[in-house]
Order: structure tokens, then C-alpha cells, then sequence
């Protein structure tokens, strides 16, 4: 346990790390903090990490504009979250394996949004261009 402990404070930066502490709620670590440390973990205490699934423990990193303007949500929105701690982990570490049975679940499919967030973010990289572009060579 000493060993996960000292893992999660050096990769949260949290000093009051407890079994029982959650790793999202309790010490803020998300996105890809959180991905980074379960891949940490994983390597360390070589952990089979196949039946993760990360929308479950934790958000993403960011906002997509267009995904919040049209309503679509994030995976991690559209499923109970599952906190992970510590004491998960040592316990994941001495069988080997993340042993969670996630519940039945759909995630929706946001394809048209990030279709709709690339086209945004082109047509704003152009607009930028064109202004630069006059501006200075007008």
C-alpha cells in the first residue's frame, strides 16, 4: 500500500493521500493527469488495464465548444461515476488486473458535433489567416 501511496502523491501532488482517498474528488486529479497516472500504475505494478474504462473514473481535459453549444455531452456525463482509490489500486495490484464489472451502457455518438467543432475551428484558423493577411499585406 505504501508503494501505491507514494505513486499517487508523486504523480497528484497531494500530500494527504490516504487509502480511502479518491483520486478525482479528494485530490483533483482528472484528465489526463488521471490517464497518465493509471498508465504509471499500470507499468509499476504491472497491472492488465484491458477492461478499463476511463469515462467512468474521471472528465476530459477541455472544453469542446460545440459539443457544450448543441447539447452533447462527454462520456464521463452520461455514466455514473466510479471514484478510484488507493486501496483499489493495491488490491487491482495484487491480482493483476483491473477487476471492475462496469454496468450496461451506451455512449452517444457525438460525430456530427466534432465534425461541427473541426469546421469551427477551421473556419476561425482561416479568418485569422485572411485578418493577417490584409492587414499586413494590403
Amino acid at each position: 500500500m505504501d508503494e501505491i501511496i507514494k505513486l499517487v502523491k508523486e504523480m497528484t501532488g497531494a500530500d494527504n493521500v490516504t487509502e480511502n482517498s479518491e483520486l478525482e474528488n479528494d485530490l483533483g486529479c482528472t484528465g489526463d493527469d488521471f490517464s497518465e497516472l493509471m498508465e504509471e500504475y499500470s507499468k509499476k505494478f504491472n497491472v492488465d488495464m484491458s477492461n478499463y474504462i476511463w469515462y467512468f473514473h474521471h472528465y476530459e481535459e477541455g472544453n469542446s465548444i460545440t459539443l457544450n453549444l448543441f447539447g452533447y455531452k462527454s462520456p464521463a456525463e452520461t455514466v455514473k461515476q466510479i471514484p478510484v482509490t488507493p486501496k483499489m489500486l493495491y488490491d487491482f495490484s495484487k491480482i493483476g488486473k483491473w477487476n471492475i464489472e462496469y454496468p450496461e451502457h451506451e455512449i452517444p455518438n457525438n460525430r456530427l458535433a466534432n465534425l461541427a467543432n473541426q469546421i469551427l475551428l477551421l473556419l476561425i484558423a482561416s479568418a485569422i489567416i485572411l485578418i493577417l493577411f490584409l492587414k499586413y499585406y494590403n
